[in-house]
């Protein structure tokens, strides 16, 4: 791991993914989770503070960087639920099958080295009757904007530690073993077209 990578780009990623119209779409989604909570790429912790003390029963975070966790530590400590760290990939979840009752993807789909994989995991430790719940940037349904999106994704994905914005993440999840149910998008307010359509929503196993 580079300079880059384990110094400056969790600072980076922090500022990003805290912008208020970011800040906006996770409390579309997280507060709807419940029970025992698997988050995908805690990162950070910008998910803690929106979880429901009288909903939500523990938060397992799962993330491969220590770095990002270390940053998220006033964030879980001011958090109404308890929160444990779980360092792993996505595409490798230390968990029982059928343990989960929410799992919580926000702005990790984008940035997974094989998110197919990650999703089969996800299906996997979810219980029958769980819900995952969802909210990316994501391949935007303007063709303009998609050529820039295409054009762009390398650089992008260099300066954003491999995160992709041309991800097409109603795509994925449709192709895995999850049920989409309720999902919207957007382009955010105040945000580069290229990088600002958003996706949410929530899918169940099928």
């Amino acid at each position: 791991m580079s300079f880059y990578e384990k110094r400056i780009l969790p600072h980076v990623i922090n500022c990003a993914c805290g912008a208020p119209a970011v800040e906006r779409q996770r409390e579309k989604v997280v507060p709807q989770a419940v029970g025992r909570v698997l988050e995908l790429g805690i990162g950070t912790g910008l998910n803690a503070k929106h979880y429901n003390a009288g909903a939500v029963t523990h938060v397992i975070g799962v993330d491969p960087s220590r770095e990002s966790w270390v940053l998220a530590q006033p964030k879980v400590s001011d958090a109404k639920v308890p929160i444990e760290y779980c360092e792993a990939s996505a595409e490798d979840i230390p968990l029982d099958s059928d343990s989960i009752d929410t799992a919580v993807i926000t702005y990790t789909l984008c940035t997974i080295s094989n998110p197919e994989q990650a999703l089969s995991e996800v299906a996997r430790v979810l219980r029958p009757g769980g819900l995952v719940l969802v909210a990316e940037h994501a391949l935007a349904p303007d063709a303009s904007v998609r050529k820039w999106q295409h054009r762009l994704d390398g650089l992008w994905g260099k300066i954003a530690g491999g995160c992709h914005i041309n991800r097409d993440i109603r795509g994925l999840l449709d192709s895995s073993a999850l049920a989409v149910g309720e999902w919207q998008g957007m382009y955010l307010p105040q945000t580069p077209r290229v990088a600002g359509y958003n996706v949410w929503g929530s899918a169940t196993l099928r």
